[in-house]
């Protein structure tokens, strides 16, 4: 009777991993399947080609403590210079931000053009001779009149600025749930207040740090409340995941505790490769 008892127990146990292993298995391939997917798509670990600025910014680089003597001795003077750009004036929309009696350190740096060069210590406050573009009036500390002035700038080019004193373009189409991340070329513009050497518009790689507004805490309380029916995966745009889960019933629940993991960590997000917020 015993060994009646164990064959029966025997039989059942195979009965049931034939019934549900199949399914385990066939669960598992189409999430398997998902993930291998996603990480070989060309939107993961591609880098689009970075286009360079063919014209340097500055002769040479600002990286010596001391000067440069070849460098210094290719720099035009500074009355040179002013003879080239005193001749530039503002257009009428860029003169109307320059406040007129303002003092002349103070101005938008459109509204002045300063003799830079690289023969300063690199991280150093250096003084650098600027004019007033035509049509800009402004004044010294005793308010009287000036059209020449000296402004004490940090010896640095404009794209080794502090992230918080320039402006870049967002990206949309990059991938940030990706995995190396994705990096982007991005335009970047230094704020108005601020002066620095070269040019003030650069590019620079940036990695990928957009939001479509989903949130990841909206996205693991549906993982955990109705994951079972593939909510999570509906909220986050990814529909053949979540069509399969809901006729699935959430894999047994299987495929349910993975997404709640997933998501909790981060590894899932938004279909549209956007960071949650």
């Amino acid at each position: 009777m015993v060994v009646n008892g164990l064959k029966w127990i025997s039989q059942r146990g195979r009965n049931i991993m034939r019934k549900y292993g199949v399914l385990f298995l066939l669960l598992a391939d189409v999430f398997f399947k998902s993930a291998n997917g996603y990480l070989s798509s060309t939107h993961v670990g591609q880098d689009p080609a970075y286009t360079p600025q063919h014209v340097p910014a500055v002769p040479a680089p600002v990286g010596s403590a001391e000067p440069a003597p070849a460098a210094a001795a290719a720099a035009p003077s500074s009355s040179s210079s002013f003879s080239s750009l005193s001749s530039s004036s503002l257009s009428k929309e860029s003169l109307a931000e320059c406040p007129s009696g303002g003092v002349c350190s103070k101005l938008p740096a459109a509204c002045f053009t300063c003799s830079y060069h690289h023969n300063c210590s690199y991280g150093k406050p250096h003084n650098f001779t600027c004019r007033t573009r035509e049509g800009v009036h402004c004044v010294d500390a005793s308010d009287r009149q000036q059209t020449v002035f000296n402004l004490t700038v940090d010896c640095q080019f404009c794209w080794q600025l502090d992230p918080a004193l320039y402006r870049c373009n967002i990206s949309t189409t990059c991938m940030t749930v990706s995995c190396p991340r994705k990096r982007y070329n991005a335009t970047c513009s230094v704020l108005d207040h601020v002066n620095c050497l070269g040019k003030r518009e650069f590019q620079k790689r940036l990695f990928c740090n957009w939001t479509g507004g989903y949130k990841w805490s909206t996205a693991l309380t549906l993982s955990i409340t109705l994951g079972g029916f593939g909510a999570d995966r509906f909220y986050l745009g990814q529909w053949r995941e979540g069509l399969g889960k809901l006729f699935s019933f959430g894999g047994l629940g299987i495929w349910t505790l993975i997404d709640v993991l997933l998501i909790a960590v981060g590894y899932v997000g938004p279909a549209d490769g956007s960071l949650y917020i």
